[in-house]
């Protein structure tokens, strides 16, 4: 999943520092990028001094180069050796075009080495290179601490959320999501605008959910890619007590979305599944959603459209699967917990036990024998980050909030999927979901990236957010 990145890398320099400085940090900066597998684009030591970042014509060189590779560079890095020409770095963000999330890095000094002959003032530096970004109307991120080596393992952990940024950045900024079928008619809260999305560059391709039932309808049991679904599905879970004409039925929709996905690019999907599914074609389509989910195509049922970009968002900031799950019941009288819950279409990574069963609470309106499909499964103990992305049409904006708990192994004795969540002030979070009209469901992800999140939405993509 976590593809190799592409970072442009700008080295600041002030002529009247020591170049050592400039020369150190170069070979420094170079190794940690190659141990966290990072492509680094920046000037050879031949191009300008010392490859370092000064003067209008170093920033003119430097953003050419960013310009040859605009398309692969993700985020760009800024090393403060010394002091740096704030202008320098300015000067070649501005001119090379990108739009791209920037970081931040600033020497220490060592106090036995603040002569003349030694010293950095990157403190100092760092913050008018700020400053002048600021002015530039250039979004920045910082590091935890104000000035940090590359050494230290603070930077590796900086650098490595800064990654995340730039996946979920990059990623939302392009990001295209399919729609099957319409939103269930008792599911007004899932409503969404596609034109807000649309103006952030996330793209909705729809199609009716009779055109994927009839493509499926279309195809037997004896088909060969039927028989290769239902191998994949046999492969991914055991089949419980399904019976054999369900599992045909799952593999040919499996077959029909998949073709979906891949003719349409798209990296999301929402699906009607309540209840024209049931009723017209006889199954659940939780099992393809859930194998979607963990080869990191994320698959949200109801239609429910920013629920799986949020999934998708969490994915790219964790490197692995999210769930989409409903804020469901309380967890006894303990204040601080609560049951989440759905019929059953995680991804495989939050079920050891999964297995493909069916949806008791929907088959006492559709009937049980045509809700196969749903899987069931425990999820145990793990890390949590929450959230949901929103569009709130009526002020025109995007809305997010986001936080961190835990999954734990508290008894739990019901069916489908489930989880029981621990988050410090449980009462104050649910106060603001329901006051500022977010929808039952939230998006779970086995990962501690709520900061990353923060970043991305608030500070890059300029939307509305709340951190619990």
């Amino acid at each position: 999943m976590k593809e190799r990145i592409s970072l442009g890398v700008i080295i600041g320099n002030r002529d009247f520092f020591p170049d050592r400085l400039v020369a150190d940090a170069r070979i420094e900066i170079l190794e940690v990028l190659e141990k966290l597998n990072i492509k680094p684009i920046l000037l050879e030591d031949w191009e300008t001094k010392l490859g370092g970042v000064e003067t209008f014509n170093d920033a003119r060189k430097c953003a050419d180069l960013f310009k040859k590779h605009k398309e692969e560079i993700m985020g760009v890095l800024v090393v403060l050796p010394n002091f740096g020409d704030e202008r320098g770095v300015a000067e070649t963000l501005k001119l090379s075009g990108l739009n791209v999330p920037v970081l931040i890095q600033a020497y220490p000094d060592d106090l036995d080495k603040l002569d003349l002959a030694r010293r950095r003032d990157s403190w100092c530096g760092k913050i008018s290179v700020c400053n002048n970004l600021y002015q530039f109307g250039i979004k920045y991120t910082l590091t935890a601490k104000h000035v940090v080596s590359p050494s230290d393992p603070s930077f590796t952990q900086d650098l490595s959320d800064f990654l995340g940024v730039c996946r979920v950045v990059k990623g939302l900024r392009n990001a295209r999501i399919g729609a099957v079928g319409a939103r269930p008619g008792g599911f007004n809260t899932v409503r969404y605008s596609e034109k807000i999305l649309q103006r952030q560059g996330i793209s909705v391709v729809t199609v009716d959910l009779s055109e994927i039932l009839g493509d499926a309808n279309k195809l037997t049991k004896d088909d060969q890619i039927v028989k290769d679904h239902l191998e994949r599905i046999a492969s991914y879970t055991p089949t419980g007590s399904a019976p054999s004409e369900a599992l045909i039925q799952i593999a040919k929709l499996d077959v029909v979305l998949n073709r979906f996905m891949n003719d349409n690019a798209l990296d999301a999907s929402a699906i009607q599944c309540w209840t024209s599914l049931q009723k017209n074609y006889g199954c659940n389509v939780c099992t393809s959603m859930s194998m979607m989910s963990e080869n990191m195509l994320p698959s949200a049922c109801e239609v429910d459209v920013t629920g799986t970009l949020t999934m998708y968002a969490m994915q790219l900031a964790s490197g692995s699967p999210s769930a989409l799950v409903d804020w469901n019941n309380n967890y006894a009288s303990d204040e601080d917990k609560c049951v989440l819950f759905h019929c059953g279409n995680w991804a495989k990574s939050f079920l050891p036990d999964i297995e493909i069963s069916t949806a008791p609470i929907l088959g006492t309106t559709v009937g049980v024998e045509n809700t196969y499909g749903a899987l069931s499964g425990r999820t145990p103990a793990m890390p949590l980050t929450f959230g949901r992305i929103s569009t709130d049409d009526t002020r025109g904006v995007i809305k997010a909030y986001f936080g961190e708990g835990r999954l734990t192994d508290d008894a739990l004795n019901t069916f489908g999927n489930r989880a029981v969540a621990q988050i410090d002030n449980m009462q104050g979070l649910m106060q603001y979901v329901c006051r500022n009209g977010f929808e039952h469901h939230v998006v779970m992800n086995a990962s501690k990236t709520a900061g990353i999140l923060k970043e991305a939405f608030g500070n890059y993509l300029g939307w509305e957010i709340y951190e619990h």
